[in-house]
């Protein structure tokens, strides 16, 4: 087209040392932060050999640049990582050149499948993420756009180191300076809250923020150390192409109805100081009391009001559906959440300050269960809590509150979402069960009144919205979505083992410490008679 003409032409005058030694043919893929080219460069044997040109966009940080680089030459190169052949820089115009896999549509191919090449799939992909496992590299990012694969040529490539980290004994030196420049410049706002009726909400708070809030009923306003957060949009890539079909996602995207109510326990970290008790009975205190409980006041307004608050006052805001001017007036937890809406791991989503990569094997077991279910994408939220609430309508709302503790949250929902069996989940959705019943719940029996979008404790609701995500799968599963398979089109799927659901519950583990490697993954029975 036109407009990709014109960014060629851009490209060239931008950095054009890139004129003599590559053709560009087409743009391949755009991102929020690169496009990348297709194009042709002439060898000295006189051949032509396909390259992919990967621009990042000017704005992009040099140390951000630099650790990308050195996660591609350090850890690239074999075990279906991506390699990196040369760099190309013009003042603020950088270009990596990588080699050039031809690959398939995630979403093309997914149906078409054999359930011998989804085995072939997820082997190698964790063989790449051994790979930068072992380098101490955290993508990130893990999804099926970032994960090229040639099924002719059974050729895979984990791509886009954009978005990586550096474990605390990561060998890419660049990542743990790009791990400190993160942490000192992330920014200090607070949450958005979005109250769209039906009294739905959801409180994820650090657990001993619930003792202290309860303690304050009974007695006067203690001194504690608590933090208000807000929810910093992750810069997660586009996923794919804009050609996905709606209907395969099994959730959906909708505006649902969410209060945010985020706290962090301070105690452990360098960004807040503790503030020394002040006596309640002060009158100092006491005006600031009567200024800031003030309920009508606007957010402007109570955002003024509070900033002379002192920060160890207990709030009377929890379990309800506002955020009170104590509240608006702390500072904010940090927690990195980069990555694609849909493959972030529960510990992302409710903003865990420890992330390992344990996040990078959700989001494997993510691409699994698309390819078991045959659904794409699976998930899809509108905001971090919509995203939990999904997850807790598979994974069960006690299993979520449970690990949620082991990392410090305290994650709180009106009624128990039962666990999804995995088997008949998938084989409903795929359309190869032969059970004409309903989807069943290794919890207690699920009644129409027993589901619920996770919310703060003690207010009742009619928690309309995960209903209708239930019922939504749940039609899915009754063959609004599955049809059935022939017999002669099952391809390996009659046959599934019991080993594959056993490796997608091992990589949907809620407990990120207790969650399977790639190493572990590889040694699973369900690769027992493919060679590493």
């Amino acid at each position: 087209t036109a407009g990709v003409k014109k960014d060629i032409e851009k490209l060239y005058e931008a950095v054009p040392q890139l004129v003599n030694v590559f053709k560009i043919k087409e743009k391949i893929g755009e991102g929020t932060f690169s496009s990348v080219y297709l194009a042709t460069a002439q060898l000295q044997t006189g051949c032509e050999e396909k390259m992919a040109l990967k621009h990042l966009i000017p704005t992009s940080h040099p140390l951000r640049i630099a650790a990308e680089l050195q996660c591609l030459t350090v850890a690239g190169g074999q075990d279906n990582v991506m390699g990196v052949k040369y760099c190309f820089r013009k003042n603020d115009h950088v270009v990596i050149v990588m080699p050039y896999l031809e690959h398939e549509s995630f979403l093309d191919i997914l149906n078409a499948l054999s359930f011998e090449e989804v085995r072939e799939y997820m082997f190698n992909l964790f063989k790449a993420l051994r790979r930068i496992h072992h380098f101490g590299i955290v993508h990130r990012d893990v999804k099926p756009s970032n994960f090229l694969y040639n099924r002719q040529l059974k050729k895979y490539a984990l791509v886009d180191f954009g978005l990586a980290q550096g474990t605390p004994d990561t060998k890419i030196e660049l990542l743990k300076t790009a791990h400190s420049e993160d942490q000192q410049g992330s920014c200090l706002q607070t949450n958005p809250i979005v109250a769209l009726g039906n009294g739905v909400s959801v409180s994820v708070t650090a657990p001993k923020q619930i003792a202290q809030q309860s303690a304050s009923r009974a007695a006067d306003r203690r001194s504690s150390s608590l933090s208000k957060a807000q929810t910093k949009q992750g810069r997660g890539g586009k996923e794919d192409s804009v050609h996905h079909s709606v209907q395969r996602s099994v959730f959906g995207e909708r505006n649902f109805n969410v209060y945010s109510s985020t706290y962090q326990e301070n105690s452990s970290t360098k960004l807040i100081k503790q503030s020394k008790v002040i006596d309640v009975s002060s009158r100092k205190l006491v005006t600031k009391k009567k200024i800031i409980s003030t309920k009508t006041v606007s957010n402007g307004a109570a955002r003024k009001a509070a900033s002379g608050c002192p920060l160890n006052l207990l709030c009377d805001c929890y379990a309800t559906d506002r955020v009170c001017s104590v509240c608006l007036s702390r500072r904010q937890q940090v927690a990195p959440r980069a990555g694609t809406p849909g493959f972030r791991a529960p510990e992302v989503l409710t903003k865990c300050p420890t992330q390992t990569t344990a996040i990078d094997m959700w989001s494997a077991g993510i691409i699994f269960l698309s390819l078991l279910s045959g659904r794409y994408p699976f998930f899809k939220a509108s905001d971090d809590l919509t995203a939990l609430a999904q997850i807790m309508t598979v994974r069960g709302s006690r299993e979520t509150i449970q690990a949620a503790r082991t990392f410090g949250k305290s994650v709180v929902c009106t009624q128990v979402v039962p666990t999804q069996n995995l088997r008949t989940l998938c084989e409903k959705l795929r359309g190869t069960s032969s059970s004409s019943k309903r989807l069943q719940g290794e919890g207690p029996s699920r009644s129409e009144n027993n589901t619920a979008l996770p919310v703060a404790a003690d207010k009742p609701c009619a928690p309309e919205t995960l209903r209708k995500q239930i019922q939504h799968l749940e039609s899915l599963q009754e063959g609004d979505g599955a049809l059935e398979m022939k017999a002669t089109d099952m391809k390996g799927w009659d046959q599934v083992p019991d080993e594959a659901y056993d490796l997608l519950d091992k990589l949907l583990d809620l407990n990120p410490a207790t969650r399977i490697t790639a190493k572990e993954a590889l040694l699973h029975p369900f690769f027992k008679d493919i060679r590493l």
